[in-house]
């Protein structure tokens, strides 16, 4: 073999290694995105909606004077309970008196006039019939017994209304309740129902608290209760309660009745709710929080809440995976939250997979390789 040969023999090899190089298939570039998803499977779920609320008295009376006069006794403790009939203020009796005593001299000043003109007119019956007073004087006679006897009746009158005027002057509490900080001090001048009250009583055993509910949330309620899935006692519907520090409230209250009318501002219905005060836990004003116990429901789906977005249009939306691992978009009607899922009544099935995770990736049309989810609850079974 010649020098020339010897030459050509590791081009021949370098060249059959580089077209072994470009015969080589092409890496593939594009990856599917790769999603987390749930398998959803019926079950049951107790359900418990949470209503803002805010808690009022039970009653309110506003303390007014009905008589004018002196304050001279004040007679209970800001901030202490008070009793019905019991006296918290005295005004000075001594005007008030003076007209009952006026009164009760007016009234039989009226009578002794009423029975004078009585005694002229009877004796005048017997003479005009033997025609010793004339018909005109009898008549005057009779019209002036008619006058001073709507005299006694004014007086009678008169006389009530002092011993009523003298009966105001001990300021009452017309209910069972907390008085709260007198306006006013002893030696006030006060007048009869006056615009400011003297003090305030309120209530609050019970005491009322009243709940913002939506009108579609109302109106499903108010299916339940008819149809029996709502627990009831004697006819009422059980209601619990957070207090603004997030403990719960000892005592249980029941749902009595709600406003008949919606508020066209928020499209909400004020529903009012009792509850047991006894050691003056709950204050008129308090924000709190109902828990309302909707009992179980049977056959349900509860999709996870990182699985439903809202679209322009503000309805709820799935991304479901189909068989063949295509992300396909269901509108769905997500009608409760129950803790960290929704419930869900239509648009999705049982066996569905939907996407919880790499949303950010996808979107309808595509392809994605499914991971497991981290999600594990008992409504859903992540998929493996």
């Amino acid at each position: 073999m010649n020098r020339k040969c010897l030459l050509l023999i590791p081009l021949f090899f370098s060249s059959v290694i580089i077209t072994a190089c470009d015969n080589k298939p092409a890496v593939k570039t594009a990856m599917e995105p790769e999603v987390g998803v749930v398998t959803l499977a019926p079950s049951s779920v107790n359900i418990k909606s949470e209503l803002p609320g805010r808690a009022l008295a039970f009653e309110i009376a506003e303390i007014r004077p009905q008589v004018g006069g002196i304050i001279i006794k004040r007679n209970f403790i800001e901030g202490d309970k008070v009793s019905k009939g019991e006296s918290l203020y005295q005004i000075d009796p001594a005007p008030l008196q003076a007209r009952l005593d006026s009164a009760k001299g007016a009234l039989a000043k009226a009578q002794a006039t009423a029975n004078n003109i009585r005694l002229t007119l009877n004796r005048q019956s017997a003479l005009i019939k033997s025609n010793y007073v004339s018909r005109q004087d009898y008549d005057t006679t009779r019209s002036q017994l008619n006058e001073a006897q709507a005299n006694v009746a004014v007086a009678k009158a008169d006389l009530e209304q002092a011993t009523i005027n003298l009966r105001y002057a001990n300021v009452t509490s017309p209910i069972d309740g907390i008085s709260g900080k007198s306006s006013v001090t002893v030696g006030a001048l006060v007048t009869a129902n006056q615009e400011n009250a003297l003090v305030t009583v309120q209530r609050l055993d019970p005491i009322y608290v009243d709940l913002t509910q939506s009108v579609q949330d109302f109106l499903r309620l108010k299916e339940e209760k008819a149809s029996g899935k709502i627990a009831q006692q004697q006819g009422k519907i059980p209601v619990e309660l957070m207090l603004e520090n997030g403990k719960p409230y000892r005592h249980t209250g029941t749902l009595e009745f709600s406003d008949p009318a919606v508020d066209e501002t928020t499209g909400s219905v004020t529903l009012r709710a009792v509850f047991p005060n006894p050691e003056g836990e709950i204050l008129p004003g308090m924000y709190v929080t109902a828990l309302l116990d909707e009992g179980s429901q049977q056959n349900v789906l509860m999709v996870p809440q990182q699985g439903i977005t809202h679209n322009e249009q503000g309805k709820a939306t799935a991304l479901i995976l189909d068989q063949e691992n295509v992300v396909q978009l269901r509108e769905i009607n997500a009608v409760k939250a129950v803790g960290n899922q929704w419930l869900v009544t239509a648009g999705l099935r049982p066996g569905d997979r939907v996407i919880v995770s790499g949303l950010q990736r996808i979107r309808p049309g595509m392809k994605a390789r499914v991971l497991p989810s981290k999600l594990n609850t008992p409504d859903t079974v992540a998929e493996q």
